[in-house]
């Protein structure tokens, strides 16, 4: 079942598209909808864009729950080891 429950936010950095070019990213769309190529029934679908260059500049990842937790919390351990002046 899906829930269409969908989370934007904006967001600052960037990231390593198509044809292995880096691109700005500011924006990011997280939902757990059916994935296009992951083999799951259901994945955390996290869209990375800069929609000020279109439809092409953007970075889709596609995780299953498990991984999307795994990743959270390898994220939350390693801004946690990061000295707090440097994360500002």
């Amino acid at each position: 079942m899906c829930t269409y429950e969908t989370v934007c936010l904006c967001v600052d950095g960037s990231g390593k598209g198509p044809g292995g070019s880096w691109l700005r990213v500011t924006d990011a769309t997280v939902y757990f909808d059916h994935p296009v190529h992951a083999m799951a029934d259901h994945t955390l679908n996290i869209d990375f864009t800069d929609p000020a260059k279109g439809p092409a500049a953007r970075i889709a990842l596609e995780l299953t729950a498990e991984s999307a937790r795994r990743l959270v919390a390898a994220i939350q351990e390693a801004l946690d080891a990061v000295p707090a002046e440097l994360t500002r």
